[in-house]
């Protein structure tokens, strides 16, 4: 070479200008001979230039431009379609959309607060030893307020006993709205009957997400019960039963009392849960939750006549809570048809409110309801509740389903003598209206019936005085115009918010010859009487709704022209939970005054009723939604009742709502959305390992995403297995097989499923894994620019070797962590260091990735720490093999680059592990101070697996992995773990982390084998 020095000869060691330019003029600095490439890195050759005049300095590659390996790599990889951001953000806007009706899209707060009116106060009452020794964390205590608190600190207890039992991280004071009323009612009565409220303190547990304690819980309550009656042992009216209430989990630890081996039912005489999930688990994120759930099912199912004395009321939320869906907590269909009621909150009479999780337990309305039927449920004779099911279930139903507006009484006289020095006036019209206002003088209106039977079919009547005394009455052939003794009919009325009303079949009541309306003096007070005969069928019209994909294009109408008081809508058509329509009602009024009127979405097969209340004229807006859908062996109609004003017109609108069937979605199957994103995360990682094998190189997560994970891979073959089952034959083989029951199957059982909600949560679980990947590889970029502010990027070093000292060590001390303490402690720290780990290697190879294309700005701060270090003389035949060694260096490089990709899914796969098995690492986290060791845990085994697997996948490459025999196998195995965990995984959250460790596993093996 020109100019060039003889062999041997020393060079000046380079060093760093400002600019990123090498110069070879300064004095030389002797140092320690660094490793390639950090010397290429340092010291860059001239490219080799044409024939010509050679360029006086080596010029760097135009800034931007890729080494040649790279760019091939890219041009390998594909790009992304334009369309795809736009598709998959669609998807995921749908979700968003579902989640937001199902979370801030409901109807106000209409719950009253309850308050005390003295401070509250909890008595702890002293457990034997033994149950103190065996559950440390357990509490049980006595509500009190005031003089009542001071007078039962020495346990002299008279009352009635009840237990509260809180739930999902309950507090034992959730019973003072209960303990409160019922003192202020006892308060009432001087005494004469009163509770005493027991609550469990639970230590908050987190029993939801962690079925570990269920069983504990269960037998805690068992002693709790013991105990309580031990206080009243020599009292004159000893009890020899508690009345439990439940509150969420509460409620299925109390019916888990009756799987107890030693436990006596007769023990509890009356069980009320409130917004207890009894169908199936929220989220089975463990094993133990879904046995326990199957235990009390089974036994309840084969103990259904054992347990017919027992009476259970379950009440739900309704669509304000949106933690435990209301169709979760209506109790099993089974033949104690008697002895067991479920309501939704929004249907119980004198509330009329849906109520989120919590409110539940404080809703005033709700808790005055559940108060009066306690009172109400007292047996004179035994100062206890009554041990008649049949009059238990009487007063639930007075209380919660159908109030006619009277106080409660359990035998009411068949006839009223009609008495009083009132006015007796016969009425022959089919309709009449009559206001009272200030009227000292009481009326007796008789109405006819012989007249009215030929020409009408029923009778109606509406009263808008709310008071609880007798207002119709039906006379016996009486030929006068008097009526001395009559039946009362008022026991046939219905409470609704403004009137009470009465509706009545004339065919039904052939003995009748009159109704009487009384009409009692009034001071002061103003209401309105409304009577009419009518025809059913000229009020009864059908509505068919739309069609679900109508997308609220189309609508339904009808006008109702007639002047009647009540109107039936019959919604045709309308009975599965994913349907939801919006109903708009405008009533045009002849009289400018201002009236009310009621609307009831009535749901016959289920008491999920929601009632508006409206001012005329008006528009208004009722969603029409199901909590539960309508049986096979049923056939009746949900009806819109109109309870109308005379003089006004309504039209009627029905529409379909494409957001709120989407908040259904949601509402009924959120629970398995991780599921479908693993599954589209898994199929994707399969797709990878598979370009890998063909090409040598990695594609991009969403770019393999677009490729792989697509339904029609994983949806058919698990509605052709739900299908086979139907025949005899193949649900024989496949019982042979040992095979658990497709989830598909149980979840069409119970009417919430059907092949296009798996479609549609499929598109939407790949919708969340495309943009959720976006956001978690900006979270590492994020990070990697503060780890290059803070820690300077070292060289790449390759490392042939998985299994080291120190790996050995780290697997051994996490596989002791998870056996001595929490497996999911040890699954989130492995998690933390591959975290670390691929930073860091994102961090490194954007480093070496800018130093390759010369990009001066982005390699000044590796090289001011490659600086510290400088160069030894070398020799022209070093310099010479740079531009291969640069090559090399360039090739080194893309198989990082390879690397860090299937980094980034595996660590993006195990993020959704991590947090399904977070909830166990926050339980065991807050019972440490209990025990260091959780017991039982639900991911022990899997994370001892877990922690060596990815300890030696954080220090694999793809050039192993490229090489291995078992690649084409590991490749192929995703798909069918992904059909595996959509037919299994479901309603078993967690045998998700199975199906990705098996596929992990085998990754482990391609870098070995």
């Amino acid at each position: 070479m020109a100019g060039g020095r003889a062999a041997g000869a020393s060079l000046p060691s380079p060093t760093w200008r400002a600019g990123g330019a090498p110069s070879a003029d300064l004095p030389n600095m002797a140092a320690a001979p660094l490793p390639l490439p950090l010397a290429a890195r340092l010291w860059r050759p001239p490219r080799p230039s044409p024939p010509g005049p050679s360029p006086p300095c080596p010029c760097p590659r135009p800034r931007g431009e890729a080494a040649p390996h790279l760019s091939a790599m890219g041009r390998a990889s594909g790009r992304l379609p334009a369309a795809a951001p736009l598709f998959y953000g669609a998807l995921a806007a749908l979700a968003l959309l579902g989640v937001r009706d199902v979370l801030f899209l409901y109807e106000e707060n209409r719950c009253s607060m309850t308050y005390m009116f003295e401070y509250p106060e909890y008595l702890k009452i002293k457990l034997p030893k033994k149950t103190a020794r065996r559950y440390p964390a357990y509490e049980l205590y006595l509500y009190g307020e005031g003089n009542y608190a001071e007078e039962n600190k020495n346990l002299v207890l008279t009352g009635i006993p009840v237990l509260f039992l809180p739930g999902n991280a309950g507090s034992y004071k959730q019973v003072r709205s209960l303990g409160s009323i019922a003192l202020r009612k006892a308060e009432d009565l001087d005494f004469k009957y009163h509770f005493n409220f027991f609550t469990v303190n639970f230590n908050e547990e987190l029993v939801a997400l962690y079925g570990g304690t269920l069983q504990r819980q269960t037998k805690f309550v068992h002693e709790c019960i013991k105990v309580i009656l031990k206080l009243y042992r020599d009292r004159e009216f000893a009890p020899s039963s508690v009345a439990i209430v439940g509150h969420s989990m509460g409620g299925l630890v109390a019916r888990a009392l009756l799987t107890l081996k030693n436990f006596k039912p007769e023990l509890i005489n009356l069980l009320i849960t409130q917004a207890t999930p009894h169908v199936a688990p929220v989220m089975p994120l463990d094993k133990y939750i879904t046995d326990f759930y199957t235990a009390v099912s089974n036994h309840w199912i084969l103990n259904a006549q054992e347990l017919r004395n027992l009476t259970t009321l379950s009440v739900a939320g309704g669509f304000r809570d949106y933690q435990v869906r209301s169709g979760l907590a209506f109790l099993p269909r089974l033949s104690q048809q008697d002895s067991a009621l479920s309501v939704v909150s929004s249907a119980v009479p004198r509330a009329w409110a849906s109520t989120d999780h919590l409110s539940i337990v404080w809703c005033k309305e709700l808790i005055l309801a559940t108060i009066r039927a306690f009172f109400d449920l007292i047996d004179e004779n035994t100062r206890q509740i009554t041990e008649d099911p049949k009059k238990r279930m009487s007063v639930l139903n007075h209380h919660f389903v159908r109030h006619p507006g009277k106080i409660f009484e359990e035998n009411p006289e068949a006839f009223t003598e009609l008495t009083g020095d009132f006015t007796w006036i016969e009425v022959k019209t089919s309709k009449w209206t009559y206001s009272v206002y200030n009227d000292s003088d009481g009326k007796y209106f008789v109405f006819p019936l012989a007249s009215h039977r030929k020409s009408y079919s029923h009778v109606y009547c509406e009263n808008s005085m709310l008071d609880t005394s007798s207002w119709i009455y039906g006379c016996m052939d009486s030929n006068s115009s008097t009526c001395l003794e009559a039946t009362d009919l008022s026991w046939r009325a219905e409470l609704l918010p403004t009137i009470r009303v009465v509706i009545l079949k004339l065919q039904d009541y052939p003995s009748l010859s009159h109704i009487v309306i009384l009409v009692p003096p009034t001071v002061g007070n103003k209401f309105t009487l409304d009577c009419e005969f009518f025809k059913e069928d000229s009020r009864t019209v059908q509505l068919p709704v739309t069609n679900l994909f109508s997308f609220g294009l189309s609508s339904s109408k009808i006008l109702l022209n007639s002047t009647g008081l009540l109107y039936n809508v019959q919604l045709q058509h309308f009975n599965q939970v994913y349907q939801a329509f919006r109903i708009y009602i405008e009533s045009h009024c002849q009289s400018p005054n201002e009236k009310t009127s009621v609307y009831r979405l009535h749901i016959p097969w289920s008491h999920e009723d929601s009632v508006t209340v409206a001012k005329v004229p008006s528009s208004s807006e009722i969603s029409a939604k199901l909590h539960v859908a309508q049986p096979g062996n049923d056939s009746r109609v949900p009806v819109l009742n109109i309870y109308s004003s005379s003089d006004c017109q309504y039209e009627v609108i029905l529409k379909t709502s494409f957001l709120q069937i989407l908040g259904q979605i949601i509402r009924f199957h959120a629970g398995a959305l991780p599921v479908y994103v693993v599954s589209n995360i898994l199929l994707t990682y399969g797709g990878q390992l598979s370009t890998l094998m063909s090409t040598g190189q990695c594609s991009e997560f969403s770019l393999e995403l677009i490729r792989t994970a697509k339904p029609y891979k994983v949806e058919p073959i698990i509605s052709i297995v739900v299908f086979l089952q139907g025949f005899n034959w193949f649900r024989e083989i496949w019982d042979s097989l040992s095979l658990p029951e497709v989830d598909a199957a149980v979840l069409s059982s119970q009417d919430v499923w059907f092949p296009l909600v798996s479609l549609i949560l499929f598109l939407l679980g790949a919708g969340i894994a495309y943009w959720s990947a976006v956001f978690f590889s900006a979270s590492l970029r994020v990070f990697s620019t503060l780890w290059l502010i803070l820690i300077r990027p070292t060289v790449l070093q390759k490392d042939n070797k998985l299994f080291t000292y120190r790996r050995l060590c780290v697997m051994g001390s996490l596989a002791l962590v998870s056996w001595t303490t929490c497996g999911a402690l040890a699954v989130f720290v492995i998690y933390l260091q591959y975290l670390f780990k691929v930073i860091k290697l994102h961090v490194n190879v954007g480093a070496e990735k800018n130093m390759l294309n010369g990009d001066p700005d982005c390699s000044k701060e590796t090289s001011q720490n490659s600086s510290r270090h400088t160069v030894k003389s070398r020799s022209l035949r070093d310099l010479t093999s740079e531009p291969t060694q640069s090559h090399s260096n360039s090739t080194t490089i893309a198989e990082t680059v390879n690397s860090l990709k299937i980094h980034l899914t595996i660590l993006y796969l195990f993020t959704w592990i991590v947090l399904l098995n977070l909830p166990s690492l926050v339980y065991w986290f807050k019972n440490l101070r209990y025990n260091v060791r959780l017991d039982p845990d639900p991911c022990r085994s899997t994370a001892i697996i877990l922690v060596c697997i990815l300890e030696i996948l954080m220090n694999s490459t793809t050039s192993e992995v490229k090489s291995s025999k078992l690649l084409k196998i590991a490749a192929k195995v995703p798909l069918p773990l992904s059909v595996a965990m959509l037919a299994f995984g479901r309603m078993h959250l967690y045998k998700v982390p199975h199906f990705v460790t098996f596929s992990l596993l085998l990754h482990v093996l391609c870098c070995l084998v």
